[in-house]
């Protein structure tokens, strides 16, 4: 996955796409060619993706470089902040994963590593959402 100095990691949530890339910097954001600021309105949305990041105190160490497609906001949040996590683990493969100072150790005890697998059900027959059916009228 890596080639020279760049780390590449994929994240997924609900049905939105995240692919990253690490390289070595200063610690900027750019998501989708714009500034986290700007493309994350919702500050806890920026907080979220980045706690890989503070986790690990490498916040200041990369510039992150996002290109996230399909879903919302908070899908997309998500799914960048596994894909930053995959691309810390990408960066930090040649350190054992059972010795204190891995990145692993720290994301998965975390929980940054395991993909929340959850997403919309479908629409049923007959009912006006997955599972609400239409109002009962005895008259």
């Amino acid at each position: 996955m890596a080639k020279g100095n760049t780390y590449t990691g994929t994240g997924r949530r609900k049905t939105s796409v995240a692919r990253v890339t690490l390289t070595p910097g200063s610690g900027k954001i750019t998501i989708n060619e714009h500034d986290v600021n700007d493309y994350f309105t919702n500050k806890i949305l920026i907080l979220d993706l980045c706690q890989p990041l503070d986790v690990t105190n490498t916040r200041d160490m990369f510039d992150i470089t996002v290109k996230v497609r399909g879903g919302g906001l908070s899908g997309q949040a998500g799914a960048t902040r596994l894909g930053i996590t995959r691309a810390l683990l990408d960066y930090d493969k040649t350190t054992a994963p059972d010795s204190e100072n891995s990145f692993r150790k720290v994301l998965k005890s975390n929980g940054f590593i395991t993909r929340d697998s959850r997403k919309k059900e479908r629409k049923k027959p007959g009912l006006k959402k997955a599972r609400r059916a239409p109002q009962f009228s005895k008259r």
